[in-house]
């Protein structure tokens, strides 16, 4: 009788935990999934706290409800897979704003991440350029090319509408600069249409046409008990064995499949280290072996574990690049705030804060009927990490004076904060991401197919990413293994 499959899942965010639930569903009964998580807390950027007596998110907020085709996104499906779909909400309050000459006006509709696909639609935010996007009788992209999402809107539209628009829009999401992005990775629906299109308002177009809203529709949902509730349920359907505070140190290529060195987060002060001869003392690293390895961890410590067996791939994922973030949340007692669900703020403004979101307005289940709001702001843009040197108290006071004047009137003192801060949280996807993420997942599978790379340093952000990419990985291993079985 043939012996279970043993995997090893390196990360316990959601990608790594969707993974495992796809495995509980579609790999061979008793296959043996364990999924090793550095920290004591699962979920990675997922994460429900508490603030005020009140359930908030202290990091991702929303998935997406569909997919780029119109379908229900992978995060609604695991949602439903989970039991949970009863517990989806979606906002009450959509309209955002942003930050414009010291002032809040409203985000222009029409557009596509920013990009206007109806110039006059934006002119009250940002004045395009005359006559740039001309019909020059050929596709704005060649058939494999990549390019700066910033160094295209530029071209045809001017700097206005990148530096007021694309930029904090795409900041937003990535805590990146237009001008740095990939634009088939950050947008690839409009990378699509711009091999077809001659002109950049025909791409966003056709890329909106291709992917329809249906009208009243959602577009974010969030779960009731908060995004948590996912984390817990997923790690309990998955029926894996979890090993927190267990960080993976070492992986190793064996004659039958991997062995990975175990070991705990933090060193123990017990004296044990020099008793027992230093890190690989018997209490401190274990060994385990496994048939597959699914690495759902970022690029840095993936490419740690890769060095070893694929180093050429290691030397490539470890050049992936992140900007840090902090969020600080202020419960502040019976605030004047506009019907607004947030703002973004452009760097040209010169402020600290590059996003604010008004929980308790966009949020109707969050609603107090003593009144009391929830503010959240994100601090922190690529290549501008001294902003992030400062203090919780500094940043508090600064968070708390910038959304004071934005909103032209002073908000009262905050009654409970919380500064959470995210160290290497978003990948910043450089021109010719997607081909060199190809490249390497080309050569794992010709030279190690029982090894897979998921997560959002290299599929995208966002749950439903992150899902997906999860699951996808998942799909491979069991694929790579019943090819070794037959």
């Amino acid at each position: 009788m043939a012996r279970p499959w043993r995997v090893a899942i390196v990360g316990g965010g959601v990608t790594g935990l969707a993974a495992a639930v796809r495995l509980r569903d579609r790999a061979p009964a008793g296959t043996e999934v364990t999924v090793y998580e550095q920290s004591d807390l699962l979920g990675g950027k997922l994460r429900t706290g508490e603030l005020a007596g009140q359930p908030v998110e202290f990091g991702a907020e929303s998935f997406l409800m569909r997919d780029p085709a119109g379908g229900e996104s992978a995060a609604v499906t695991l949602v439903r897979r989970l039991g949970l779909a009863d517990s989806i909400v979606h906002p009450t309050v959509g309209q955002a704003a942003l930050v414009v000459d010291g002032g809040l006006r409203p985000v222009p509709g029409g557009t596509l991440v920013g990009v206007p696909g109806d110039l006059e639609k934006v002119a009250a935010v940002a004045r395009p350029a005359a006559d740039a996007d001309r019909d020059a009788g050929r596709p704005l992209l060649g058939p494999d090319a990549d390019m700066a999402v910033g160094a295209l809107v530029r071209e045809r539209f001017g700097d206005e509408v990148v530096d007021r628009l694309v930029d904090p829009m795409l900041g937003g999401v990535y805590a990146g600069r237009a001008d740095g992005l990939s634009l088939v990775t950050t947008m690839p629906a409009l990378a699509r249409a711009a091999r077809v299109e001659h002109t950049l308002v025909g791409a966003v177009r056709a890329a909106q046409a291709a992917a329809p809203r249906t009208p009243g529709a959602p577009v974010f949902g969030t779960l009731a008990g908060g995004l948590s509730t996912l984390v817990e349920a997923a790690a309990r359907e998955s029926g894996a064995t979890i090993r927190r505070d267990a960080a993976v140190r070492e992986l190793h290529r064996t004659s039958t499949g991997w062995r990975l060195t175990v070991g705990p987060t933090r060193e123990p002060d017990d004296g044990s280290r020099s008793r027992r001869g230093g890190r690989r003392a018997e209490l401190e690293l274990s060994e385990v072996e496994a048939d597959a390895v699914l690495l759902a961890v970022p690029a840095r410590p993936a490419a740690r574990l890769l060095a070893g067996p694929a180093p050429e791939v290691a030397a490539t994922v470890g050049g992936l690049d992140y900007a840090s973030v902090a969020l600080v949340t202020l419960a502040l007692p019976a605030p004047e705030l506009p019907e607004l669900s947030g703002f973004l703020a452009p760097a040209t403004e010169g402020l600290l804060i590059k996003a604010a979101t008004f929980f308790t307005t966009k949020w109707g289940h969050l609603r107090r009927a003593d009144g009391l709001a929830l503010l959240r702001a994100s601090v922190g843009r690529y290549g501008e990490e001294t902003s992030l040197q400062l203090t919780d108290d500094h940043l508090v006071v600064t968070v708390h004076r910038e959304l004071s004047k934005v909103l032209g009137a002073p908000l009262p003192a905050p009654v409970a904060r919380h500064v959470q801060r995210w160290g290497g949280a978003l990948p910043q996807y450089t021109p010719g991401h997607g081909a060199r993420v190809a490249a390497v997942r080309a050569g794992l599978r010709a030279a190690h197919p029982t090894l897979a790379l998921a997560g959002a340093g290299y599929d995208g952000v966002g749950i439903p990413v992150c899902v997906r990419s999860g699951e996808a990985a998942a799909e491979e291993i069991i694929t790579a293994l019943g090819g070794s079985a037959a």
